[in-house]
C-alpha cells in the first residue's frame, strides 16, 4: 500500500471530501474482528478537524434531500469505497457492533476527555470529530510494512499536554443553564428537557451547547452556525 495506492493517496482522497486520517492504532490481534473474517491488525481513524468538511457535506445533502441520517450516510458513502480501495474495511460510530472510537482516539492521538466528557484536542479544542475507521487485516498490513515506521513516529504519544490542566477557571462547567455536567457525566434528561423550553430553543439549540462554546481552547476552529444547529437538532 505504498506509492500511488498508499497512505498518502488515501489521505489525499479523503482531503477532497474535507476529511483526513486522524491516527493509527495497532491492537492486539484479538481486539477487533473484521466482518470479512479474521482480526484487524491496524486501525486507521478517519475524521475532521474543525468544520472544513461541512461545505462538502452540504453540497452532497442538497442533492439528496429527505435522506435519513444524512451525515452518517454521507460518511459511509465517502469512506467505504476508499477503505475498500486501500484493502481495508470501514466501520462507523453509528453502526453495531459499537466500536470503542473514544478509546481508539485516546490511543492514536493521546487525547483525553474534557470536563464535558468530549475528547479535547490541543490544536483543535472541542471542534473535531471522527466519522469512521478503516480496519486492516494481515494482507493489507503486509503492504503497509514499509510505512509503519513513519506512521508510528508521527503517532501522538500519551504525554500530550492536556489543555484543561492549564485552564484554571474551567468556564465550561459553569456555563450550562441546568448544570447538566457533573462528576457522573452528562445528565442527558436535564439537557434535553432544557432544549425543549423556549430559552433552550433560542439558546443552546440555535447557537450550540453553551458549555462547549465556553471552552477557550482553539476557538478559531469552532463550527459554523449551520453545522452546530444540525448537530443540536440531531441530539435533541
Amino acid at each position: 500500500m505504498s506509492g500511488a495506492g498508499g497512505i498518502d493517496a488515501l489521505d489525499a482522497a479523503l482531503a477532497g471530501h474535507g476529511l483526513c486520517l486522524r491516527g493509527w492504532v495497532f491492537p492486539d490481534i484479538t481486539t477487533v474482528a473484521m466482518a470479512s473474517g479474521g482480526d484487524a491488525l491496524a486501525i486507521c481513524l478517519v475524521g475532521h478537524t474543525g468544520g472544513g468538511f461541512w461545505p462538502v457535506f452540504e453540497a452532497w445533502w442538497e442533492k439528496h434531500p429527505g435522506i435519513a441520517d444524512p451525515l452518517d450516510t454521507w460518511s459511509k458513502t465517502v469512506i467505504t469505497p476508499l477503505a475498500k480501495a486501500a484493502g481495508g474495511e470501514a466501520v462507523f460510530p453509528s453502526d453495531r457492533p459499537w466500536q470503542p472510537f473514544q478509546q481508539w482516539a485516546m490511543a492514536a492521538e493521546g487525547l483525553k476527555p474534557s470536563p464535558l466528557g468530549m475528547l479535547i484536542h490541543p490544536d483543535f479544542g472541542l471542534w473535531h470529530g471522527y466519522r469512521g475507521a478503516i480496519l486492516f487485516g494481515p494482507e493489507a498490513l503486509a503492504r503497509l510494512k514499509g510505512e509503519i515506521a513513519a506512521i508510528e513516529e508521527t503517532t501522538v504519544g500519551p504525554d500530550v499536554p492536556h489543555p484543561c490542566d492549564a485552564c484554571a477557571d474551567k468556564p465550561c462547567l459553569s456555563a450550562c443553564p441546568v448544570n447538566a455536567f457533573g462528576p457522573a457525566g452528562l445528565d442527558v434528561l436535564s439537557c434535553r428537557a432544557w432544549l425543549k423550553t423556549e430559552p433552550g430553543r433560542k439558546g443552546c439549540r440555535t447557537s450550540g451547547c453553551l458549555a462547549r462554546d465556553a471552552c477557550p481552547v482553539e476557538r478559531g476552529h469552532r463550527y459554523d452556525d449551520a453545522q452546530i444547529q444540525f448537530h443540536m437538532t440531531a441530539y435533541s
